[in-house]
């Protein structure tokens, strides 16, 4: 493991970025599966609360879509000049870009709705580059020189996009590639502070776009926080099942714990009805094989 990598790992475990569950409590995912951690990469603002203070703002201000880059980018100097982790991942952020591509070939930075806004409006800055904000409408508006204006026609200029994490790379090929080649420029690269290692650099790599990451989600990563007393054994443990096989690792959990599902039917309304989704579509392939009364 790389010394930039120790650092990262070490950030994201202390701000809570990874959040890894009690062993015997998977966190419930939107799609109605369960697992063992959560990424939340923007936690590296520093933490959780600044962090959900930064996104309040963002769904304050992204109506008015001229002013609400300049805005954002305020407040992430402010943060930048206070808080030494997010300074760090701004500066390994860049030292990553400079390493991997030659900064003359990069006419502008770009980052979409909303998380990738944490690091690429920064990032643009200490590079001294113009920033695209793009929208999940697909608008996009340039920031350069303190000023604010839709893109226009880009005319084959050259684009690396910042994001917060790859996972499938979807918001890259149903949002950020074609608003960018809409306005006539190609996305070349994409930085993203973490990779979860499902297929998204892959993605990219076929679409023409070269990535780049400062973290990998893999066990070795775990591996480090359990050295650090970052997590405990049992906690390793079911993070390396999940990772080895997702899938039968996490419906062995439920058949060895059916008062798992039967609690988590009758809990606040997202859990229970994430629960009732897994359930529904059978996404275990538990038949009824667990009792719920």
């Amino acid at each position: 493991m790389s010394i930039r990598t120790e650092k990262l790992a070490q950030w994201l475990f202390e701000t809570r970025a990874i959040k890894v569950s009690p062993k015997d409590r998977p966190f419930w995912y939107t799609s109605g599966t369960i697992g063992p951690y959560y990424v939340n990469t923007h936690f590296l603002f520093g933490g959780e609360e600044k962090a959900e203070e930064l996104l309040a703002s963002i769904d304050r201000l992204k109506d008015d879509k001229l002013s609400c880059p300049g805005e954002i980018l305020a407040r992430a100097k402010e943060n930048y000049q206070k808080d030494p982790v997010y300074r760090g991942t701004i500066e390994e952020l860049a030292s990553l870009i400079k390493e991997e591509v030659d900064l003359q070939e990069i006419d502008f930075i770009s980052g979409g709705e909303r998380r990738d806004w944490f690091f690429s409006l920064m990032a643009a800055s200490v590079l001294g580059k113009p920033h695209i904000s793009i929208y999940k409408d697909l608008s996009a508006v340039v920031l350069k020189e303190g000023k604010a204006s839709y893109t226009g026609d880009l005319k084959g200029s050259r684009v690396l996009h910042v994001a917060d994490i790859i996972t499938q790379a979807s918001s890259f090929t149903n949002a950020w590639l074609p608003a960018i080649a809409k306005a006539g420029g190609q996305i070349r690269w994409a930085a993203v502070v973490a990779d979860r290692l499902q297929g998204g650099a892959e993605s990219l790599e076929k679409q023409g776009v070269k990535p780049l990451s400062l973290v990998k989600i893999d066990l070795g990563l775990f591996e480090k926080a359990l050295e650090r007393g970052l997590i405990e054994r049992n906690q390793y443990e079911l993070v390396a099942n999940y990772i080895k096989d997702p899938f039968n690792s996490m419906r062995a959990f439920l058949l060895e714990h059916p008062e798992f599902l039967r609690e988590s039917l009758n809990s606040d309304e997202r859990t229970a009805g994430r629960a009732r989704v897994c359930l529904e579509m059978d996404l275990y392939r538990l038949g009824g094989s667990i009792s719920l009364n």
